[in-house]
């Protein structure tokens, strides 16, 4: 390889956990070369968890507002999206615009060279730049973190239509009057929920035979009522047989109806960027789903990898956990590796769904002796001071032989703080008896978790 640049380190995709690795690796006195074709900071900051919970949090404020005569006065509540979409752009994304992302990364010490990289061989990086070929040998190793693209299904018709992603929906700034989303996955059930509250007519469509799929059941039956409660179309367990669009969307479906709607938003999930980043030229197949690593991050000799793309939950803060493990590995630390036992995430509808570990069917798929507890928030004290907007409940998973949960979920208000002690209790094997003999706060919506856990059978 003529012409080419001895580096300690590249990074190939420059997400929360790629910026964290070169940034981190270069204030720890290596040279690294930081490479990305999107803007640096990844999806999170630009076109998902940062503008969506700017929207969440807006289209929230506006529902709390339509509770106050269910509670004590009346409101006249006018939604306007102007303002979303002006924090959106100036708050979130700097009108998506990443170079305070990238002078943060540079005063790091690390040198940013926007570009496609691509695997070039063993300890060899190849970046396709605006104005040439860049090459590089490295003399520590790689680390990939080159992220997911939306997910759009092979429907008929449907390349042809001016459909929108998450990375369109984010820069909306006239809302349609009726909008279909293609996708009951957390982002799908999100977004609608905001939308929704903004006066638009929406309708989730999910071919699996229930929304947030990879919830608890009883999660995904609260989560579906309250939608539909506040007027959401919820059609679970139909799916997409051709899109049409003439002025707008018609969606056929495959019971024989059919949707129309202004708008269509394809949240089916994600796409891992693995087929065209050079792995073969390294003895890997560039066919795999997900790059499985060892505890430090290694793919293979001199090869790391961090994000969406090893499989282990699509969240920033897996990606940000993964990145410091790698860190750690690479400047000679001794741990701690990875440990995915205690894997958290939070689904910001409302209520708010968070969950942590095994579901009740991963447990006993595992082959464990399962106890389930749960308990319903509407119930419980908090629950019935808080009145309207009360729904959800408390599920925790227990392995009986152990005394200790594999897993929990927490659905309502704040469902996604609440899930922080449980996490705790998961991840470091708190014996039940133990909890069971703590005191919960009282009246707070976490006192379910005490009645949750005298539940467990």
């Amino acid at each position: 390889m003529p012409d080419s640049t001895e580096v300690d380190v590249v990074v190939i995709g420059l997400g929360p956990g790629g910026e964290h690795v070169a940034a981190s690796l270069a204030r720890a006195g290596l040279s690294v070369v930081g490479v990305d074709r999107r803007l640096v900071g990844g999806e999170c900051p630009y076109f998902g968890c940062v503008p969506s919970k700017m929207m969440i949090r807006a289209a929230d404020a506006l529902q709390e507002a339509r509770r106050v005569s269910s509670l004590g006065g009346s409101v006249d509540v006018r939604p306007d999206w102007g303002p979303v979409a002006d924090r959106i752009r100036d708050e979130a994304t700097d009108d998506w615009d990443d170079t305070v992302a990238v002078e943060r990364l540079e005063s790091a010490g690390a040198e940013f060279v926007p570009g496609t990289g691509r695997l070039a061989g063993p300890g060899r990086v190849q970046v396709e730049t605006a104005g040439g070929t860049r090459d590089f040998v490295v003399r520590r190793g790689v680390v990939l973190n080159t992220g997911t693209e939306p997910a759009v299904p092979p429907i008929e018709g449907l390349a042809g239509t001016p459909y929108w992603t998450n990375r369109d929906v984010v820069k909306v700034r006239d809302l349609p009057a009726s909008l279909v989303v293609l996708g009951g996955g957390a982002i799908g059930c999100e977004l609608a929920q905001a939308f929704a509250r903004f006066g638009v007519e929406v309708t989730v469509v999910e071919a699996a035979e229930r929304i947030l799929g990879p919830e608890e059941p009883e999660a995904s039956a609260v989560v579906a009522e309250a939608l539909e409660a506040e007027g959401i179309g919820v059609r679970a367990g139909v799916g997409v047989t051709g899109v049409t669009h003439e002025g707008a969307f018609t969606i056929g479906l495959a019971d024989g109806t059919s949707i129309g709607a202004e708008a269509l938003l394809v949240a089916a999930g994600r796409r891992n960027n693995l087929g065209d980043i050079g792995l073969e030229t390294i003895g890997l197949d560039p066919s795999v789903r997900v790059l499985e690593t060892d505890e430090r991050m290694r793919v293979a000799e001199g090869l790391w990898a961090v994000g969406d793309i090893t499989g282990n939950g699509a969240f920033t803060h897996m990606s940000m956990y993964q990145a410091n493990v790698a860190v750690r590995d690479l400047t000679g630390e001794d741990g701690p590796w990875a440990d995915y036992r205690a894997v958290a995430r939070a689904t910001f509808t409302d209520p708010e769904v968070g969950s942590v570990g095994l579901t009740e069917k991963q447990a006993r798929d595992a082959g464990l002796d399962v106890g389930v507890g749960l308990s319903k928030l509407p119930e419980s004290s908090r629950g019935w001071l808080h009145k309207v907007g009360n729904d959800g409940l408390i599920k925790v998973v227990a392995d009986l032989d152990r005394g200790v949960l594999v897993g929990a979920t927490a659905v309502g208000p704040s469902g996604g703080e609440i899930i922080g002690m449980l996490v705790t209790a998961v991840h470091a094997e708190v014996p039940l008896a133990t909890l069971r003999g703590m005191h919960f706060a009282y009246p707070t919506f976490h006192r379910a978790i005490e009645t949750a856990l005298s539940d467990i059978g």
